[in-house]
């Protein structure tokens, strides 16, 4: 079910890691952000907007992971917006044949592999190089792209609303996930973190790809947690984080194993 966040800004949360899609109108229809996961769940969004008069115009993943990449054909054949190098990840992954077939066998294990549809996936327009601002009639949608947790990866800022849509960042459930791919993951996160602080005098509410909406200050203070565990993972000691250990959200306590393997790989 759709729920208001803030003025033209909505969200529609998956059972799926508390998966946020985000909704935000514009003049002749809404941009619709990392839309979901299990297909019931994005026929019930699709259903929603149909019922409240809105037409998707326009899509945005915010990164090149499997679950911020899917598509409903009730949704409509409208652009699906990603930065250049989220693009590019998305066409290496689909370069290979055997990549739908992977992402199902992942899925295996959590029960919902015939639950999320992968005819779809993936099928990103890139934006330039630089481009600052999603290119829609509706409202100011700020770019703001770094190199934390995934290549291209993007925040947004939906500049009157004040609604930075954080992608996996900034999250009250999942640490900051690191990109160990790159030649210094802890340096790009941090000053992934440092471009959020930035915009943050100008944000009324975060959404997280995976977790609850944090609103007023606890948008600082979730950079300050993110900020102080990455801290910690550089410096070689063991973060004080409500998000793993014994203080874990019930049925998030796989988190703690995340920790455990990005500490080992920084050793």
């Amino acid at each position: 079910m759709l729920r208001q966040i803030a003025e033209g800004v909505l969200i529609h949360v998956s059972e799926f890691l508390l998966s946020n899609a985000v909704v935000v109108r514009g003049r002749d229809g809404v941009l619709l952000i990392d839309p979901g996961v299990q297909g019931h769940e994005m026929a019930c969004l699709a259903n929603d907007l149909s019922t409240a008069g809105h037409t998707v115009v326009a899509g945005f993943s915010t990164h090149p992971h499997w679950d911020h990449l899917l598509w409903d054909a009730r949704f409509g054949d409208v652009p699906r917006y990603g930065t250049a190098r989220c693009a590019e990840s998305v066409r290496d992954q689909l370069s290979d044949p055997n990549a739908k077939a992977d992402i199902a066998e992942h899925l295996a294990p959590t029960g919902i592999a015939d639950q999320v549809p992968l005819d779809l996936l993936g099928l990103i327009t890139a934006l330039p190089d630089g481009t600052a601002r999603v290119p829609w009639d509706g409202p100011e949608v700020r770019i703001i792209e770094h190199q934390a947790h995934a290549p291209g990866h993007a925040a947004l800022l939906v500049e009157d609303s004040g609604v930075l849509v954080a992608g996996d960042m900034l999250s009250d459930v999942l640490i900051p996930m690191l990109d160990m791919s790159t030649a210094d993951p802890i340096e790009d996160y941090l000053e992934a973190l440092r471009l959020l602080e930035a915009v943050a005098g100008d944000v009324s509410a975060v959404v997280p790809g995976h977790g609850s909406v944090g609103e007023d200050d606890r948008v600082k203070a979730r950079i300050e947690l993110d900020r102080a565990y990455v801290l910690a993972l550089r410096d070689g000691a063991e973060p004080s984080d409500p998000r793993i250990g014994p203080s874990a959200e019930p049925g998030w306590e796989w988190v703690s194993d995340v920790h455990s393997g990005q500490a080992q790989r920084l050793a």
